[in-house]
């Protein structure tokens, strides 16, 4: 047991990367070691003391406290370092370069534009050492990159920029585990020989290529190519999903086939897991003992078969989980077999958790960068949960194969495989909910279907053809055709499904504490009867219902949404927007869908009290007709009316409107009620600007959020509100030259400018003019460019403030402190 804590307490030394304080740990770790270090000198010093303090319950329980402890320790800073040698590489600023490049992965078509190819190379020229980047280049381009070849590519350097944001997708996390360390925007390539890299000074480079084992891997990409390029130029109707399956590659996969697994939770199918690459190996073991029947059958006098078959099995897992890239779940495969061979060699018991669990540690002692990927808690999660089914359906399993006959057998084989997918699906929604906020209550269902006929029959059918193909090409395709075949009458099926359904994707509105409390509860219920009293899951269920986030008096939230402005107001009893940020193409990314419905569901809000578009630009309320789909909204606000907003609660906002909360009063000033008329031929000077009043707070009590507003509404509120006091100004236009201008900030003189634009916009946005403006009347600027998301928030009186981009290493970009 001790061993089993020891391994979880390094994962979770690991889980640790990337936190800010994680670079305190090293003097602490170095402080216990010596303690620990001075403990056992002064115990050896007094023998007798020593005798009563080993064996004592007291010490027994300290021992093990330092042990977990440092081992947590030791993993969070071994975390840190590699992370800390990694950020080191990235390359963040955009720039024009001319990059020695070597290819050995293959192209993946874009998902966000299929008319690009993105390809993963190794460059050799632009840092210390080779890093690995992304090239970009038309599908349709003269010349492509090809395996094993060298090149002098040109073009734009672009780093990874995540929209800060709580409980979104973070691409700079995704970039750093995918050890991506830039993307480039080819504009021109030409092919170079090995010759001319050596001369170039990367001889010991060239030299690594050619080595057995590089060359080894480079053949096994090349023929992951193959299968792509045997299965595209043949007429499968499926051929996007043959190829997914065999070899986890999405290439030609169609956007269509992606949303259906996704609506129906089975996306997981789409990933090589375990069963894909043990299929594989059982296939050619197998193969191989026939042959050996038939030419050697008295080896099998001589060494038992199990040992007979642990190398040619462990070269097979190895093979595949190469042939798909090594991905986390094939290298948990790899790594589980490996540690079961070796206890079967060595004639040690095999305990399932403990092999999980050292695959696990192993596989962050190999690549910590794994513990930021879902795949990782995923895989692992899946497992160890299917373990635990797996023995709470030993006894049903046992009594169903004492049935009496064989419709009572199968009877009882449906209900074990309907229990288990329940159950798996229910140990799971903690996981899947914290990760993406969503669930299919459909999953089961699908899982029911689609497991059993993708495991037995389609994946044995494609790993076998694909085998054939190798040596037989026109045999492997009727192969192919009958996987397809049955991929076709499954998708009927699935379709089938997904029509009869309304809405079986949904979203859910937990915290991140209910979520832990759902977790908790989930673990009490799958523990063996009799560990805990069937009355804690009671007081489980209860604790769930109370375990919502505690939210302090007033929080302002300056989401970044990219080009746009979206903030979220949260108060005791009043949950409200201001904007929502702009739409672009909602069936690849959308704001609404991608940024901030994500961010409400984090934040356990599954309703809004209010919402005030300020005016009706894209970039302020593109995102609203997502948005009104998942979440309701009471009462909506705005300076125009639209057809959108039919069926809703609608009115006008006006100067003079007033809402109080409290203490808290949120006033509009802007646009007058007899100019509303006037909004559709200029919508930004008829923003609506909003004023809102913590008169409670001993800082920052007066917030102005302008809108689009510019040079006009400035000087009207100057001459209606000549005694308007600011604290913090979100600036109008997000930092437009037309707007906040040199006496609207001179007499406003507030103590906080928060800018809303995108990175590298195509406005130029904020305007250096402003910045000036901002610099020569020192007034500090918060912008979602380089700060990601920006809180105030009120903590005992005083108003605080904390940056998004703060709260991850690989996010920072300048130090800030909360205040």
């Amino acid at each position: 047991m001790t061993g089993l804590l020891l391994l979880l307490s390094w994962i979770a030394g690991i889980a640790s990367m990337g936190m800010p304080w994680v670079g305190w740990l090293k003097p602490m770790l170095f402080s216990m070691l010596f303690f620990m270090l001075s403990v056992c000198v002064i115990l050896s010093l007094l023998p007798q003391l020593s005798f009563q303090v080993m064996h004592s319950l007291c010490w027994r329980y300290i021992r093990l406290s330092a042990w977990l402890l440092s081992s947590a320790l030791l993993g969070a800073v071994y975390a840190d370092q590699a992370l800390t040698t990694r950020l080191a590489l990235r390359s963040l600023e955009p720039k024009s370069v001319s990059a020695l490049i070597y290819v050995d992965a293959i192209a993946q078509n874009s998902q966000a534009d299929p008319n690009r190819w993105q390809h993963k190379v190794t460059v050799l020229n632009q840092q210390p050492v080779p890093v690995y980047w992304r090239l970009s280049y038309p599908a349709q381009a003269p010349q492509t990159p090809q395996l094993g070849q060298y090149y002098r590519v040109t073009g734009q350097v672009k780093a990874a920029h995540s929209y800060a944001v709580a409980g979104v997708f973070d691409q700079e996390r995704w970039w750093l585990q995918q050890n991506i360390m830039a993307s480039l925007q080819v504009e021109t390539m030409q092919l170079l020989s090995s010759e001319q890299i050596a001369a170039l000074g990367y001889r010991d480079f060239v030299r690594q290529q050619q080595s057995v084992f590089a060359q080894l891997a480079l053949q096994i990409e090349a023929q992951r190519l193959s299968f792509r390029d045997f299965i595209a130029r043949h007429s499968f109707h499926n051929a996007g999903l043959l190829l997914a399956l065999l070899t986890g590659d999405e290439s030609l996969l169609g956007a269509d086939t992606q949303q259906l697994f996704k609506a129906l939770g089975i996306s997981h199918l789409l990933a090589i897991s375990g069963p894909h690459v043990l299929v594989f190996a059982m296939l050619f073991c197998w193969l191989f003992m026939r042959i050996v029947h038939w030419l050697c059958p008295l080896l099998l006098l001589r060494i038992a078969r199990p040992y007979l078959l642990v190398l040619p099995f462990l070269l097979c897992v190895w093979l595949y989980a190469a042939l798909v890239g090594f991905e986390i779940p094939a290298q948990r495969t790899l790594l589980s077999v490996v540690l079961i061979s070796a206890f079967l060699l060595m004639k040690q018991a095999l305990a399932p958790l403990k092999i999980l669990l050292i695959s696990a540690s192993l596989l962050l002692l190999l690549d910590p960068f794994s513990v930021l990927s879902a795949a990782f808690w995923l895989s692992y999660g899946a497992c160890f949960i299917l373990l635990r089914v797996y023995q709470s359906l030993q006894t049903q399993r046992a009594r169903s194969q004492s049935a009496a006959s064989r419709w009572q057998s199968l009877g009882a084989f449906l209900y074990l495989m309907t229990v288990s997918q329940w159950k798996i699906f229910i140990a799971l929604a903690p996981l899947l909910l914290l990760m993406f906020h969503q669930i299919s209550w459909l999953a089961p269902i699908a899982n029911f279907i689609a497991v059993p006929m993708i495991g037995s029959l389609i994946v044995p059918i494609e790993v076998l053809a694909a085998s054939i193909s190798m040596c037989f090409p026109t045999l492997a395709v009727y192969g192919f055709h009958l996987a397809d075949a049955l991929l076709q009458a499954l998708l009927l099926a699935l379709q089938w499904l997904d029509r009869s359904a309304v809405q079986a994707l949904q979203y859910f509105a937990l915290s991140t504490w209910q979520i832990i409390a759902l977790s908790l509860l989930v673990a009490m219920r799958l523990l063996p009867q009799g560990v805990l009293p069937r009355a804690w899951i009671g007081l489980g269920a209860i604790a769930l219902l109370f375990s919502h986030r505690s939210r302090p008096e007033f929080e302002l939230n300056i989401l970044d949404v990219g080009q746009g402005q979206a903030i979220f107001l949260a108060l005791p009893k009043h949950k409200m927007m201001i904007d929502v940020g702009g739409k672009y193409n909602e069936q690849q990314w959308g704001v609404g869908q991608q940024l901030i419905i994500p961010y409400l569901m984090d934040q356990g809000i599954s309703r809004l009290d209010q919402v005030v578009l300020s005016h009706l630009d894209q970039d302020h309320s593109g995102a609203f007709d997502y948005i009104q789909q998942v979440v309701p909204i009471a009462k909506l606000y705005s300076s125009e009316n639209d057809a959108r907003f039919q069926g809703l609660d609608f009115n006008y906002c006006y100067a003079g409107q007033q809402w109080r909360y409290g203490q808290i009063s949120i006033t509009v000033l802007s646009p007058q009620r007899d100019q509303l008329q006037q909004a559709h031929q200029d919508k930004n000077e008829h923003s609506c600007v909003i004023y809102i009043q913590v008169p409670q707070a001993k800082s920052l009590q007066n917030f102005l959020i302008m809108g689009d507003a510019g040079w006009k509404t400035e000087y009207q509120l100057l001459q209606q509100y000549p005694d308007l006091k600011v604290d913090v100004l979100v600036l109008g236009h997000h930092g437009s030259r037309h707007s906040s201008s040199y006496a609207f900030l001179k007499q406003l003189q507030p103590k906080w400018a928060v800018v809303s634009a995108g990175k590298d916009n195509r406005y130029g946005h904020p305007n250096p003019i402003v910045l000036a403006r901002l610099k020569d009347l020192s007034i500090p600027v918060l912008s979602t460019i380089e700060h990601g998301s920006v809180q105030f928030y009120l903590d005992q009186q005083q108003m605080k403030w904390s940056v998004y981009r703060d709260q991850r290493r690989w996010l920072k970009r300048e130090s800030l402190k909360s205040k």
